[in-house]
């Protein structure tokens, strides 16, 4: 089942390798109507953050390059991501993706099908849509977060919309580099 996998995310992910991704802004077409998903409808399980007692309500930012880098648990493995407000989904590498499948992390069944996304120079590519189960910031922790798999080993990991607008109140404390949840 495990190859059944890789194969299914490499095939994929080779449909994207000709478009080089230019920016971070990403925009997915959720209503494109070629969008292939699995039937299950995970739109039922989502809900807003759940608050973990005992926790911090905010997270340390740290600045590199030009970014403000937050530290990020998905399915149990911490990554530091980009915060970037203008990305549409959380958006991992092919790297990741594949780790988290090898960690048993990612499943078949994650893998919800392909999108469409129009890159910052206009062009469209094909993406892989997947599910996280879990995505934890400070005290916050989703379910069923939707990301997106960029078949860029480079890519670098963005915090986007897909679980941004779910953790509801955010604030920006730029002079302490912190992110607060409310």
């Amino acid at each position: 089942m495990q190859k059944k996998i890789l194969i299914f995310l490499f095939s994929a992910l080779l449909l994207i390798s000709s478009c080089e991704r230019q920016s971070p802004n990403v925009n997915y077409h959720r209503n494109h109507p070629s969008i292939q998903r699995n039937k299950s409808n995970r739109a039922s399980n989502r809900k807003y953050a759940e608050t973990i007692p005992g926790t911090s309500s905010s997270v340390k930012m740290k600045k590199e390059n030009g970014v403000y880098m937050v530290p990020i648990e998905i399915n149990g493995v911490e990554m530091e991501f980009i915060f970037d407000t203008g990305a549409s989904d959380i958006t991992i590498s092919n790297v990741e993706a594949m780790f988290l499948l090898r960690q048993g992390k990612l499943t078949e069944s994650d893998i919800l099908g392909e999108a469409y996304y129009q890159i910052a120079d206009g062009s469209i590519a094909v993406g892989t849509i997947i599910n996280l189960k879990e995505v934890q910031i400070a005290n916050k922790k989703l379910h069923n977060v939707q990301a997106s798999v960029v078949d860029n080993i480079d890519a670098p990991l963005l915090l986007g919309q897909s679980a941004l607008a779910r953790f509801g109140k955010i604030s920006i404390d730029y002079n302490n580099s912190t992110i607060s949840f409310q």
